[in-house]
């Protein structure tokens, strides 16, 4: 049974490389609604379908249940979800067991960084291996996308402000992120470092999103296997800590850390190269995988 208000909501292309769509999974996998067909008026920008507010979810919905307008699934190549978010906003050091296999102290307050939005690519697109690096790292991460605008948010109002979520890679040039000036940001943002998908799983649809298994693949082999419920800081402290600074609109994204297992400190190291395949997974929301060229 589908409860009230869970969707899943994609960006697509259809045969012959059309322009970008917006659309619903009728379930994991399953058959795509076009919901640019069914509701012609709605934007075809997911970050201008979320500004549209309740209106455009409410049309969402009259679609996914219409029955109509479907596209099997064999013939559209999904996008990500949200592919001109104004702020893609990553949080560091916020798995236990992460902070544990670097030896270092959780911190006290979150730690925050970006990636900008040009690193964004689907769930199924490649990672293109930067020449500049030799140190290419995988992070699974859940994240959130915000729906609702906001500023200096209560904890307690946050996830009023969440529409749903997706799953993410944080994929990573350690030499430039950790050495070479410790450049964070280009470290993290070199173009296609950000797959994200498969879909915008409405919060509706999750269970309890601080309590779903977490894992990585690389070439098949399990990297690594989490639970979000061991985020030192869970979503509502998150966006409120964000908030302070910066006003969140919707569409922006939220990645919220990753659990342990990263290449970077696997004794010896292991890093991406390329003909890899990375797999990202997290409970309910659905599974990436991602061809290193």
């Amino acid at each position: 049974m589908r409860l009230p208000g869970a969707m899943r909501l994609v960006r697509f292309r259809g045969p012959g490389g059309t322009e970008p769509r917006l659309g619903l999974e009728e379930a994991p996998g399953g058959a795509v609604v076009d919901l640019s067909a069914a509701e012609p008026a709605l934007p075809r920008s997911m970050r201008a379908f979320l500004e549209s507010g309740p209106g455009a979810l409410a049309a969402a919905r009259r679609a996914l249940e219409s029955g109509g307008h479907r596209v099997p699934r064999g013939t559209v190549r999904l996008l990500a979800p949200v592919g001109d978010p104004q702020k893609v906003i990553c949080v560091g050091l916020n798995y236990r067991d992460h902070c544990l296999e670097q030896g270092v102290t959780p911190p006290r307050d979150p730690v925050i960084f970006s990636k900008f939005p040009s690193a964004i690519v689907g769930p199924f697109d490649d990672i293109v291996h930067p020449q500049d690096s030799s140190e290419v790292d995988w992070e699974v991460e859940l994240a959130a996308v915000i729906g609702k605008k906001g500023q200096h948010i209560p904890e307690a109002e946050a996830l009023d402000h969440v529409v749903g979520f997706t799953v993410a890679n944080d994929v990573s040039a350690r030499d430039w992120q950790l050495r070479n000036g410790r450049q964070w940001l280009l470290g993290k943002t070199f173009d296609t470092f950000c797959p994200l998908g498969p879909a915008l799983v409405t919060k509706e649809a999750v269970t309890d999103v601080h309590n779903l298994s977490i894992r990585c693949r690389v070439n098949g082999e399990l990297m690594q296997d989490g639970n979000t419920n061991q985020l030192i800081f869970p979503l509502p402290k998150l966006i409120a800590w964000v908030s302070r600074f910066v006003t969140l609109v919707p569409g922006d994204i939220l990645l919220t850390g990753t659990p342990s297992g990263v290449g970077f400190f696997r004794k010896p190291p292991v890093f991406l190269k390329k003909g890899d395949e990375v797999q990202c997974e997290i409970e309910e929301l659905g599974t990436i995988c991602n061809k290193v060229v």
